[in-house]
């Protein structure tokens, strides 16, 4: 993942951050509608702010000028959150997707940044998730079920993702 984040840097090209919402204490406590995900979350603390799991892993931290969406409560970093707006304003429909955790919130910001009519680019093996159970279903639900006019370049590997970086940076070395 850090080699396709550090590419994507020296490409010129913007980072957008999508982070899950980071559990403090009274976060749901009151909540009558609770979804899974959101329980879970609050049970086990999986995202707990201040903690190992709630804190960006060292190397992976936003860097001067690029974008922190609104945390997602959810499994999309689209619904309920400002990323849509955020790549609006600054005129990008070409998403390169890479994160965590695949079979939820990496297969879920995909998809809805397909129906919002981006051509997402999801990095096969810069995505992680417990465990490879979960990982297979998504490989194989993305490509059956995502139409190719609506989503053409769905998985990419690391490799060919730096080529085609790697030749955009020589191609256009002043490019934002």
């Amino acid at each position: 993942m850090l080699q396709v984040l550090n590419a994507t840097r020296e490409a010129g090209l913007r980072v957008y951050y999508a982070l899950h919402h980071r559990y403090r204490p009274g976060d749901y406590e009151t909540w009558k509608y609770i979804a899974p995900v959101q329980k879970a979350a609050w049970v086990h603390k999986s995202f707990e702010y201040g903690t190992w799991g709630g804190e960006i892993r060292p190397g992976f931290e936003p860097k001067p000028g690029e974008i922190v969406a609104q945390e997602h409560w959810g499994y999309s970093g689209f619904a309920n959150t400002d990323l849509d707006l955020q790549l609006k304003r600054h005129s990008i429909h070409k998403l390169i997707v890479i994160g965590l955790i695949e079979h939820t919130c990496v297969e879920a910001t995909v998809r809805y940044g397909a129906e919002l009519g981006y051509e997402v680019t999801m990095v096969n093996d810069a995505t992680a998730d417990y465990s490879d159970q979960e990982i297979t279903p998504l490989s194989t639900s993305i490509s059956q079920t995502t139409p190719v006019p609506l989503c053409p370049q769905v998985r990419s590997s690391i490799r060919s993702l730096l080529s085609n970086l790697r030749q955009k940076r020589m191609t256009n070395p002043s490019s934002q």
